[in-house]
């Protein structure tokens, strides 16, 4: 299967559905060591009269290293048959697991952005911001639910560079 280029205004997907219930793997590095994980928060907008998505990482995370070395990193999305693989890459460790073999997935560097062959959408994307999340700006008290061992994400927001549509 290949992919094709599309703009990212002719994205036809629910962003909800696709982010929060399909689920998306946050990659980064380069195709000599990269790292993946599985992620359900984030959004796509635009920003600074851009093109962006935003993704959150925990500092507990592999790739959080592999974001912070980089610039680049890519969102990529699968159909329902590629569940399992993402199950996997979101509850094995990078670290010391060979999410690949284990996932099932065949890794591509596209111009220095790694995806995979498998993905039905991928969006490459260029770093243009970060900021920590800061539990003294929560508003809503109970979000500190979500964070048991006080491992505040850090949001990042990336241009979208290139938008690959499996054809």
């Amino acid at each position: 299967m290949g992919f094709e280029t599309i703009a990212p205004e002719q994205l036809t997907d629910n962003p909800f559905t696709l982010i929060g219930k399909d689920w998306m793997l946050i990659t980064a590095g380069t195709q000599e060591k990269f790292n993946t994980m599985t992620a359900s928060w984030g959004g796509l907008g635009v920003l600074w009269e851009r093109k962006v998505v935003f993704c959150f990482v925990r500092p507990t995370r592999y790739t959080y290293e592999f974001m912070e070395r980089g610039d680049r990193f890519t969102l990529s999305f699968f159909g329902e048959r590629h569940r399992k693989a993402l199950q996997f890459c979101g509850s094995h460790s990078g670290r010391n697991t060979d999410k690949m073999q284990g996932a099932g997935l065949t890794p591509f560097d596209d111009n220095g952005f790694i995806s995979f062959q498998e993905a039905r959408l991928v969006l490459a994307c260029r770093k243009v911001y970060f900021q920590d999340i800061l539990p003294q700006q929560f508003l809503d008290p109970s979000i500190e639910n979500m964070y048991p061992q006080k491992d505040y994400h850090r949001m990042y927001a990336g241009e979208i560079v290139r938008c690959l549509k499996a054809s």
